[in-house]
């Protein structure tokens, strides 16, 4: 058996640990990670530092014209930053501010085109994670494995207080569970790529799986994927 790289698409709800998981899965497959998570948030910041009118088609296009976005190794952490415009921001988009934000402007059918045209460039030779919404059904349709993580509600929320608390950033659990809540309506109702799980798409449900219980079901999904 020869072991091939392939693409992993995985999805779902904000909070599941898509992210941290993908960049595990990532680190140990030794594939490359891309945030698309990142990316929409970068763009919700550049739009919220220019007082962007994202309801105005002309301005948002206008705006998109001066974005660039990248990604640095931080070596120190091991692990990718992301870049506006030749600036690390990665702490800056992770806030509440950004997080109340870029579920409408991920929802803009002009941002939507533009980054997943730069993330299937990333991804056109292989081996490459991605996270987000629209991974396996709009990104990579064609990924070889396609996962789809849900949680509780409650769950994530926690999940996600704690990770802002280990930003420094003070959120009751009230407030997370509402952001979550509206995130979800909106990524599943969106009329651009909504959040909606691929045919043929294998569901994790991480409520009761532990971090390294979850990256090491999708790890041993991609190995069993890769031999042919």
């Amino acid at each position: 058996m020869v072991e091939r790289k392939i693409n992993v698409a995985i999805d779902g709800y904000s909070g599941t640990g898509k992210s941290s998981t993908a960049k595990e899965v990532a680190s140990r497959l030794g594939y490359t990670y891309l945030d698309s998570g990142a990316m929409y948030r970068a763009v919700t910041l550049y739009f919220l530092n220019h007082e962007v009118d994202w309801k105005n088609k002309s301005d948002v296009v206008e705006a998109l014209r001066s974005i660039s976005i990248s990604f640095s190794f931080n070596v120190q952490e091991r692990k990718f930053d992301t870049c506006l415009n030749g600036k690390n921001v990665e702490e800056e988009i992770r806030g509440m501010m950004v997080s109340n934000q870029v579920s409408k402007v991920s929802a803009i059918t002009e941002v939507r085109e533009k980054l997943v045209s730069i993330q299937r460039e990333l991804g056109k030779d292989k081996g490459v994670v991605m996270d987000g919404r629209d991974i396996g059904t709009v990104v990579f349709p064609s990924a070889e494995l396609k996962v789809f993580m849900i949680s509780n509600t409650e769950v994530r929320a926690r999940r996600r207080q704690k990770e802002l608390e280990e930003k420094g950033q003070v959120v009751s659990l009230e407030e997370v569970i509402q952001n979550l809540q509206e995130r979800d309506q909106i990524d599943t109702t969106r009329k651009a790529s909504p959040l909606v799980k691929a045919e043929d798409a294998i569901e994790i449900d991480t409520t009761n799986l532990t971090f390294d219980e979850q990256v090491n079901e999708i790890v041993k999904l991609v190995e069993q994927t890769t031999l042919v």
